[in-house]
């Protein structure tokens, strides 16, 4: 497709307007598309933010609930000596089903340990009247798993940091992955987490041992 101007001349140059009665001449000039400039596309990919540079302002969502999460651990040999030291202490007695070796830790604690937010009596004897064999001997096997859980360091450098078992105790029930829940069942039943999940937090058995070494409490409840 081709444009046609036309351009009015005069012998000087100038355009003005014509004479009466003069005829003015016409010249007719064609412009082909070559002639006239094209617009310039800019590919669609640049005007797309460049998904590699980090502004700083926006953080992706799944990243900062990460963020949120906190950190567990397995390995006991990160632990403080003082912490370490009661953690295999209990471990031994409840795997041994050795209640006198147990009381002889409650008692050798800086404070009596909390078994329960009531009032208690002998902790031993509590423990024992907890259990559903009657015995005691499933409160210890309860308390062995837990020792055998992951756990978290908590509430760092204020009065109440502790280092607690399992990590269930301090962490999200909502959204757990599958390798997570069968973590968690190896230690509570369908039923506890159904009450766990109505109740909002974890309600079964935590063990919190403080930075010092000293047993703060083996409980269940809220």
């Amino acid at each position: 497709m081709t444009r046609q101007v036309a351009v009015v001349l005069t012998a000087c140059g100038l355009l003005t307007a014509p004479a009466a009665g003069k005829t003015v001449e016409i010249e007719t000039i064609t412009i082909t598309p070559d002639a006239v400039a094209a617009p310039v596309e800019i590919p669609a990919e640049e005007l797309q933010p460049d998904p590699t540079t980090n502004t700083g302002t926006d953080v992706p969502a799944q990243a900062a609930d990460e963020a949120d999460l906190p950190q567990v651990f397995y390995d006991p040999s990160v632990l403080p000596k003082p912490v370490a030291r009661m953690h295999a202490q209990l471990k031994e007695a409840a795997a041994a089903g050795d209640f006198d070796r147990l009381r002889m830790i409650f008692e050798s604690n800086e404070m009596p340990p909390t078994v329960s937010f009531g009032s208690a009596g002998d902790p031993i004897d509590h423990l024992k009247q907890a259990s559903g064999d009657g015995e005691g001997y499933e409160i210890l096997a309860i308390l062995a798993d837990i020792l055998d859980a992951g756990f978290v360091h908590a509430d760092v450098g204020t009065p109440y940091e502790m280092y607690i078992w399992p990590y269930f105790a301090r962490y999200p029930l909502e959204g757990l992955t599958p390798e997570q829940k069968v973590e968690l069942f190896r230690i509570i039943t369908a039923g506890d987490f159904a009450d766990a999940q109505d109740f909002g937090a974890w309600v079964f058995y935590r063990v919190g041992i403080g930075p010092d070494g000293t047993l703060h409490y083996f409980v269940a409840g809220d």
